[in-house]
């Protein structure tokens, strides 16, 4: 089961979006195109790839895999770094919760 907030790995793209809830991620699905190897990271690490229902519902397939907290730090960085606001080697967190929350207001 997914542990909310989460964020939206899209692929071949370094953005990331926040996902608060279930809901959120049904409103970003409904404004972009998905691609079977988007990822949704939920805040304990697990890795989630998103199919599309029938009634065009994002659905979350089982966990495909896990990452760490270094794994998170480095796409927030890589999501920073291709905004270029923020110095990334300032980009420190202490759990992927913190991490995830980081981009809230993003």
């Amino acid at each position: 089961m997914i542990q909310w907030p989460g964020l939206l790995k899209l692929e071949g793209d370094n953005e990331l979006l926040y996902l608060a809830s279930k809901d959120a991620l049904t409103l970003e699905a409904e404004a972009l195109i998905l691609d079977s190897n988007d990822l949704v990271i939920d805040s304990e690490g697990k890795c989630f790839k998103l199919a599309t229902e029938s009634s065009g519902q994002p659905e979350l397939k089982k966990p495909h895999g896990t990452y760490g907290l270094a794994d998170v730090t480095n796409l927030i960085q890589a999501h920073e770094f291709s905004k270029a606001q923020v110095c990334i080697v300032k980009i420190q967190f202490d759990s992927i919760h913190a991490a995830i929350e980081s981009l809230r207001d993003q």
